[in-house]
């Protein structure tokens, strides 16, 4: 047992901050992280709102690591205002979307994580190729774009969280022309954004386990700045396939942890 951290053994402490590396390194380069985080903390014995609020904590290392990175080499293609626009949308449904969670029981969160997991892997494992290359005209006022979907999305990560990254992502290449490595930069900046609302009103809620979220945090950061030089210099087609074995094993301990009770 580590003194710092009494509740936890070495070797969760040790598991918890690997997977906080790895989900840094994927949520960066393609999103969903959390897909990693949340039935990580799950299994530690974590409550679920607890588990929420320390994967928004470690989080903010990670997305905010990388947005700053993505911001700083001067190719995100947005102006500062439309940034600060989008920003302020997704702080605003984050604030909502956390709100609404700590409201909600545990047992009930407990049932439906592990569904919400599936679908949101569902979705990454669905989502559409074509937008994947070269850039075209946006189709939509990006002002709108970012009011309609930035309080949209920034509630679901308040609520939920995993997949939020490659759901920006895919929409800014759909409805504004992007292409995938801008839009994934793009997608960080405003991720960021509502990690960092849900974070604050989990740490008034007191749901926030700050040992542990610091050594995961260092992990994060790590991940975020290697998924960083990849999405710059190499793209995201590396990390997909274990992205998608490492979601669907953790998916199902969490499915055996709960005894089948997801019903």
């Amino acid at each position: 047992m580590l003194p710092i951290i009494p509740h936890l053994s070495l070797f969760s402490i040790t598991a918890a901050t690997l997977a906080a590396f790895i989900a840094g390194l994927i949520d960066t380069i393609a999103g969903g992280g959390g897909l990693i985080i949340l039935p990580t903390l799950l299994m530690l014995g974590f409550s679920p709102q607890m588990a929420l609020g320390t994967n928004k904590f470690q989080a903010c290392f990670g997305s905010g690591t990388a947005a700053y990175r993505f911001y700083k080499t001067g190719q995100v293609r947005s102006s500062d205002l439309e940034l600060l626009f989008g920003i302020l949308m997704t702080f605003i449904g984050a604030s909502i979307g956390t709100l609404c969670i700590l409201v909600l029981s545990g047992d009930f969160l407990k049932k439906i994580i592990p569904w919400l997991l599936l679908l949101a892997l569902i979705y990454i494992l669905a989502a559409p190729q074509k937008y994947l290359q070269g850039e075209r005209a946006a189709l939509i006022n990006k002002y709108f774009f970012l009011m309609l979907f930035g309080i949209g999305l920034g509630f679901y990560d308040g609520f939920f969280g995993p997949g939020t990254g490659s759901l920006w992502a895919v929409l800014i290449m759909i409805f504004l022309g992007l292409d995938l490595k801008n839009a994934t930069m793009h997608a960080k900046i405003f991720n960021f954004s509502s990690n960092l609302a849900a974070l604050a009103w989990f740490i008034w809620a007191q749901h926030v386990d700050y040992e542990l979220g610091f050594f995961m945090g260092i992990g994060q950061t790590i991940g975020a700045i290697i998924g960083s030089l990849l999405v710059l210099h190499r793209g995201t087609r590396l990390i997909r396939p274990v992205f998608i074995c490492m979601v669907s094993v953790m998916i199902i301990l969490l499915i055996i942890k709960n005894n089948g009770a997801v019903f």
